[in-house]
């Protein structure tokens, strides 16, 4: 059983109790002749993902909807058609917007056992994605909410993804999830509930779009793959909803980083296709040599080597198309040496280690922020212990775990434990060294 956050946070908006809410379903179904008594305890299980019995999933939504002055559906409180949960675009964009809220106040209250649940494979993972792509478009995302929503109100957003995104380079994304749900709940949500003219809101989706992926790259980043991908779908949403299709690629561009980590290398090739054709003119450079570069590594992990290699100079080709200042914040990971390091991953799957060595030693030796040159410099160890140049491996590794101390990333950890494991099976005589400064790197707790 999932458990039931809409329901959840209904009850909180309501500021109703378990027990008020079965006092409530009693009394309203012995006015349909039901002899009902609930108590606590049955609310207790609701919220853990049970599905309460004939007419009941209808009271509760007469009851909170009473409470709440506005209709409520199955779909609202959780109780939708069991087996077909509704995506983050079959509902209004009201009601997505009450669910995503539903989903932040859960996790920054960690309530849930959230952080834990599986990523969504097949049909469900792809639909999202099909959404955004095809039919029908928001004609009008206009509200009339008890907030004034103002220009300003949208330039604070787009300042805290800015913060939040620095945090996460520097801290690491376990460090920076916890802040950025808590300005989700607190500051975003009320904003999208608010009031504003098509336009303006447009603008507004954009910018909270923007923010929730940030969400999602905190939540990959602490390994919490299921909450990371409800954050990529629901930024997805928004994307749409601001009519922005440049955004809504980037956001695909995450998910096919997320589909490369958990080894769907067919998913991850189809995600970059769309976001490629279906954004068109609006896939920037920066954002087109990513795709191409995923799409590489992916290629080459199925051993299409023609493919794959039709991939690194497509990708090769946009990164020389890069313009500073023409790129839209979201892309600004996008750094000079980026592509060199995906295309050394790709080459080295590929088996060509003198080319991978050439890309990655590029990539270590452009100017990077610490969290983009960790990697550069495990994939430049990696090459290095695979074309038997230990010693050099080792320095590599050494630079690495200093420039990872302090930073609280599950990803980064993972790679220096490889990396440790690497070095000490290859023998070479700093690799006992090396591996207590990884050791020093991972002792920071999370």
């Amino acid at each position: 059983m999932q458990p039931n956050a809409l329901l959840d946070a209904l009850l909180a908006e309501a500021g109703m109790s378990h027990a008020g809410l079965a006092a409530h379903v009693n009394q309203a179904g012995r006015s349909r002749g039901l002899a009902l008594r609930y108590e606590h305890t049955a609310v207790n299980r609701w919220l853990k993902g049970q599905r309460p019995r004939g007419q009941v999933p209808d009271l509760i939504c007469e009851v909170l909807g009473g409470r709440l002055r506005r209709p409520v559906s199955l779909d609202d409180v959780g109780f939708g058609v069991p087996g077909q949960p509704a995506g983050p675009h079959a509902s209004p964009l009201s009601g997505f917007v009450d669910r995503a809220a539903a989903l932040w106040r859960s996790d920054e209250q960690g309530r849930f056992p959230l952080h834990a649940a599986p990523a969504l494979t097949g049909t469900p993972a792809v639909i999202p994605v099909w959404e955004w792509e095809n039919p029908p478009e928001d004609a009008d995302v206009s509200r009339d909410g008890p907030l004034r929503v103002g220009p300003g109100h949208i330039e604070v957003l787009r300042a805290a993804r800015a913060h939040y995104e620095l945090m996460y380079r520097r801290a690491g994304g376990i460090a920076t999830r916890a802040r950025i749900v808590r300005f989700l709940g607190s500051e975003t949500a009320p904003l999208l509930r608010g009031s504003y003219p098509d336009d303006l809101g447009r603008r507004l989706h954009r910018a909270a779009g923007s923010l929730v992926a940030v969400a999602g790259i905190c939540a990959y980043d602490s390994d919490a793959h299921g909450l990371a991908q409800r954050y990529f779908h629901q930024a997805l949403r928004l994307a749409k909803a601001s009519g922005d299709r440049g955004l809504g690629a980037y956001v695909i561009a995450l998910l096919v980083n997320q589909s490369l980590h958990l080894r769907d290398h067919r998913q991850a090739v189809a995600f970059a296709e769309t976001a490629l054709r279906a954004a068109g003119r609006h896939t920037t450079a920066a954002l087109a040599a990513d795709l191409y570069a995923m799409q590489a590594k992916a290629y080459a992990q199925l051993g299409d080597t023609t493919a794959a290699l039709g991939c690194i100079r497509h990708a090769e080709a946009a990164a020389e198309r890069i313009r500073p200042g023409c790129e839209p914040d979201e892309t600004g990971y996008v750094q000079p040496g980026l592509v060199n390091v995906q295309v050394a991953e790709a080459l080295l799957s590929l088996g060509e280690l003198d080319a991978a060595h050439e890309q990655a030693a590029a990539a270590v030796g452009t100017p990077a922020h610490d969290r983009g040159r960790v990697h550069r410099l495990a994939m430049l160890c990696e090459i290095q212990l695979r074309q038997g140049e230990a010693d050099r491996a080792a320095a590599a590794a050494a630079e690495m775990a200093e420039r990872a101390k302090g930073m609280e990333s599950q990803r980064l950890r993972d790679r220096m434990r490889a990396v440790r494991e690497q070095l000490l099976s290859s023998g070479c005589s700093g690799a006992e060294e090396t591996a207590r400064l990884i050791d020093g790197a991972l002792s920071v707790p999370l």
